[in-house]
């Protein structure tokens, strides 16, 4: 009789806490509409793999769907590889190549991984763990998953639900620091932009280039920069056009959708419901805040030196995050709310698109120099 009835008696106050947090999850998806692609196949593996007796994970010794996807796309790194390929396909690097300035903002506004690497060292965290958790400042879903799964795989799960639940909240979480570091005559400089066009050679040239000095530099980050840069040329090259489109949509799709869920499926309520969870959640807070504050004081350092008629709009600064191209609307909205007309679109989306590759090269990095570091 007691078989009949475990799916009740098997059911714990962690798991109704779990299917709580998966409700919300879905709920920020479809009501508010944060980031649906991701929170909504999330929200639901966390339901999922907390019913009972978790089948979807295992079940009689045989591994579920749910296990299979994570060992085969995020257990072997797959999953966020072809992300990046996906998104590589995405970017048009044409609005950093028309003004190259933009490309310190995207390395200034890193800051918030290397802030919260200290203060996860000095929460108790090992440096490689910390290095983990610093990473969700990167504002890159992907990447994290990737140091994360290499570092510390054990925390992939508040680690990967940080990650992305903070990005779906970027436009709740930016404004507020923005306001605070700027003043209202800040948010109205406008910046001057001329159309010009890119040398196709320099756009098929970039990706094969990048690729190739990161994997002299930092030979361990080529997984990463290799997998964007080739969505990219496949992009720029103009002769994959089929491609190209397959990869920003239906291969996008589909990973994403495989990706939401499995990340879901690693939401167990035993390895969820801690206080390190609670920990490594505070600190992918403060690593979005961190990033955005660098890139906005780093703007404002940078306008002490520029002529009066040439400043930056310190907002453009929040854009080197790599929530693209999220961030960059963000932005033009908050120029145009300060005065109607002020179009700072395309200067916030080249430090956007140079956030994106910032975020990677910044991950790169990690995993170069945190083993050396551990030696």
């Amino acid at each position: 009789m007691q078989d009949v009835f475990i799916g009740f008696t098997s059911v714990t106050w962690q798991n109704a806490v779990m299917y709580l947090v998966g409700f919300v999850l879905i709920g920020l998806a479809i009501k508010k509409e944060y980031e649906p692609m991701l929170l909504l196949p999330i929200g639901f593996g966390a339901i999922l793999v907390n019913l009972p007796l978790a089948v979807v994970w295992e079940h009689a010794g045989a591994a579920g769907f749910l296990k299979v996807f994570y060992e085969a796309g995020i257990a072997n790194e797959v999953f966020p590889l072809l992300i990046f390929v996906a998104v590589g396909a995405m970017i048009d690097f044409g609005p950093l190549f028309k003004n190259p300035l933009m490309i310190f903002f995207g390395a200034a506004a890193q800051l918030g991984i290397f802030a919260t690497m200290v203060i996860a060292t000095l929460l108790g965290f090992s440096l490689k763990e910390a290095a983990s958790i610093g990473i969700i400042g990167a504002a890159d879903g992907p990447t994290s998953i990737f140091v994360a799964n290499i570092f510390a795989p054990q925390l992939l799960g508040p680690i990967s639900v940080a990650a992305y639940s903070y990005m779906s909240l970027v436009p709740l979480i930016q404004p507020p620091v923005i306001r605070l570091l700027t003043t209202k005559n800040e948010r109205r400089i406008h910046m001057e932009y001329h159309e010009s066009s890119v040398p196709k050679w320099l756009k098929i040239v970039f990706p094969i280039a990048v690729t190739m000095i990161a994997g002299f530099v930092a030979p361990i980050s080529v997984p990463l920069i290799g997998s964007l840069m080739f969505g990219n040329l496949i992009r720029e090259s103009g002769v994959l056009e089929r491609l190209s489109k397959a990869a920003q949509n239906e291969l996008a799709n589909l990973v994403t959708l495989l990706l939401g869920i499995t990340i879901g499926s690693s939401m167990k309520a035993e390895a969820f419901l801690t206080l390190e969870t609670l920990k490594i959640m505070g600190m992918g807070l403060l690593a979005f805040v961190f990033d955005t504050a660098g890139g906005v004081l780093f703007a404002k350092l940078v306008n002490l030196f520029l002529p009066k008629g040439k400043k930056v709009n310190p907002m453009i600064g929040a854009c080197g995050i790599s929530a693209f191209p999220m961030s960059g609307r963000i932005v033009q909205k908050m120029a145009n709310d300060e005065e109607r007309g002020n179009i700072i679109l395309m200067p916030a989306i080249g430090a956007n698109v140079s956030g994106q590759l910032g975020s990677v090269i910044a991950g790169g990095m990690v995993l170069a120099l945190v083993p050396l570091l551990v030696k």
